[in-house]
């Protein structure tokens, strides 16, 4: 089977894939299989890179996965988001943060110190 490049999908395959990815990675974090984890974290960064790369940035696409099922699905949406729309991603974080849901409520409450402390600076 030939593997189709990125390039060549649409922005919602993009989205779709993304979201995916996210749900495999969950999976991958309940069972601590962090290899699985840190290899999916490389293609969701390469989604992330395809969708910002298009015009007018299409990262906008991924928006839409804010009020997805699954929380790791939101909580990489949100973080793949904080450079176009801030104050959204910033809620959705705040919210993930809120909920207690471990291990996404621990991770968003680690971006949000790391923003607030000019660590971290969404580009």
């Amino acid at each position: 089977m030939k593997r189709i490049k990125l390039s060549d999908m649409t922005t919602e395959q993009l989205v779709r894939l993304f979201a995916d990815l996210a749900v495999q990675q969950d999976a991958a974090l309940l069972y601590r299989a962090q290899r699985e984890v840190n290899k999916i974290f490389w293609k969701l960064e390469e989604i992330k890179s395809e969708l910002k790369s298009r015009p007018g940035d299409q990262r906008a696409a991924l928006l839409s996965l804010y009020d997805h099922k699954n929380m790791q699905v939101r909580l990489k949406a949100a973080k793949a988001t904080l450079a176009i729309a801030p104050q959204a991603a910033r809620a959705q974080l705040e919210e993930i943060q809120s909920s207690g849901w471990q291990p996404q409520a621990g991770d968003a409450g680690m971006s949000l110190r790391a923003l607030d402390d000019g660590v971290y600076k969404p580009a």
